[in-house]
């Protein structure tokens, strides 16, 4: 009997450039269901390279350059079609981003794209009902570096989407920037962050969606604290967001915070990251965030099969090491 014939699925690659870190997923769509295959994750701090004037510091150009010129030697032997690599709010407010774009793209061998915050809320989106499907009305709410989406969809299906520009490493550095937590400044910063999104209230109100699905490293970064403190099952409630304040304001200063499962790269930012998923909370009824299994990476990745069920791409490559033969 001949041997039946597997078809050979091409491994993709998202390169996404936040604010805080840079990511590379690697990965495939097999029947319908996305398969990770490699990920890789460094703490570049992109947006606190961002001064008052817009533009980016030399230091974190060369933090950029130097991660993804790492990154370049794991999308060695992808084909232009297999990757795509986008970069959000920093280098969308940078004035001088080609300083960074422009060397970026030829560290990484691959074309760098400034999405914009209509595209990057789609994307993430994409990712979170790939990887997390579901018929419910879901607002989907995810907070970056320098900037936070929002998408309020029912299946895979967006129906608004909207950026935001207020996030985490912005916000700590306005209010949180000396290291000092206050209530005082958690008060201000709770209140800009809530002046943002006031626009958005009807928009993304109670009424319109079933459940709220957290899709970033914030909402990761608190979920897990407060489920090693016991604090709840892992789902971000208003209660547990002042928990998490009032350790924050009894430490005083980010260097004497003592919270479990709080990552060293994290901890700079997230007074900024609290303030805001606290006026989320309030501004839009949300009495319990669940953490989202996709994100912006995955979203791309999905992008690009799509893309390419469009224009089939023959690529005879190992998934493990992306090797087109």
């Amino acid at each position: 009997m001949a041997d039946t014939e597997t078809p050979v699925v091409a491994a993709l690659a998202a390169v996404d450039m936040g604010s805080n870190s840079f990511r590379l997923e690697v990965g495939s769509l097999q029947q319908g269901r996305y398969r990770r295959v490699d990920d890789l994750r460094e703490t570049v701090r992109l947006g606190a390279g961002l001064n008052a004037d817009g533009e980016l510091s030399e230091e974190a150009i060369e933090r950029g350059l130097a991660c993804l010129h790492r990154f370049a030697a794991r999308l060695s032997g992808f084909a232009p079609a297999q990757v795509r690599a986008v970069a959000t709010q920093t280098l969308r407010q940078a004035h001088n981003r080609d300083s960074f774009l422009l060397p970026a793209q030829a560290v990484l061998g691959f074309p760098i794209e400034v999405i914009s915050g209509q595209e990057e809320a789609r994307l993430i989106y994409a990712g979170v009902t790939r990887l997390q499907p579901s018929d419910e009305a879901r607002l989907v709410v995810d907070v970056g570096g320098r900037s936070t989406e929002l998408i309020l969809g029912q299946g895979h299906t967006p129906r608004a989407a909207e950026s935001f520009a207020v996030g985490s490493v912005g916000l700590s550095m306005r209010y949180f920037g000396d290291g000092r937590f206050s209530a005082a400044a958690f008060h201000d910063a709770q209140q800009a962050a809530g002046a943002v999104f006031e626009p958005a209230l009807q928009t993304f109100a109670r009424r319109h969606w079933q459940q709220a699905l957290g899709s970033s490293g914030t909402a990761g970064a608190v979920s897990a604290l407060l489920q090693a403190h016991g604090q709840g099952d892992g789902g971000i409630t208003p209660a547990g967001l002042r928990w998490c304040i009032e350790r924050c304001i009894a430490a005083g200063h980010v260097d004497r915070l003592d919270l479990a499962r709080l990552k060293p790269e994290r901890r700079p930012v997230i007074g900024g990251g609290l303030a805001i998923l606290s006026a989320l909370t309030a501004q839009f009824g949300i009495d319990r965030l669940m953490p989202a299994k996709g994100a912006l990476r995955q979203g791309v990745i999905v992008d690009l099969h799509q893309r390419l069920q469009a224009q089939p791409l023959v690529v005879c490559g190992d998934l493990h090491n992306g090797a087109a033969a």
